[in-house]
């Protein structure tokens, strides 16, 4: 019953969303792709770093450049996902460098707490300018 309710809230919160696997860019944004030093995947889409670019990694990352660190109980709440999706998500930008994982004990509780490294600082405000660029060439 309450995974039913669960269910229904879920699908009524989304009525009308579309899923989109890929940014759009307008017309006008990807004629001026190459002028903005952006290289292009595909046509009209210029490439963006798609490790922070997903929903769920961007959270993390934009949460840890606000904070020195966060532990993973606080990026679940702050950016209401489950366990194992952003245990994933953190690996993948572990992985990459991207943010760095700390584990401890709080008397016999154990903390996990994720902070942003330089290389992952680097990466974000490399994406930030990016989609900069994008936002003021589609204002053009």
């Amino acid at each position: 019953m309450a995974r039913e309710r669960m269910a229904r809230s879920a699908l009524d919160d989304n009525k009308g969303a579309s899923v989109v696997s890929r940014p759009m860019v307008s017309r006008a944004v990807a004629s001026r792709a190459p002028a903005l030093g952006f290289e292009r995947s595909s046509p009209g889409i210029p490439d963006l770093d798609r490790l922070i670019h997903e929903r769920i990694r961007l959270g993390i990352v934009s949460a840890l450049a606000a904070n020195a660190s966060l532990s993973f109980n606080d990026l679940k709440r702050l950016l209401q996902t489950t366990d194992g999706n952003l245990s994933v998500h953190a690996r993948k930008l572990e992985e990459a460098r991207y943010i760095a994982c700390t584990k401890s004990f709080e008397g016999r509780v154990p903390k996990t707490e994720y902070a942003l490294t330089p290389a992952g600082r680097k990466a974000f405000e490399k994406y930030l300018d990016h989609m900069e660029a994008i936002i003021q060439a589609a204002k053009r």
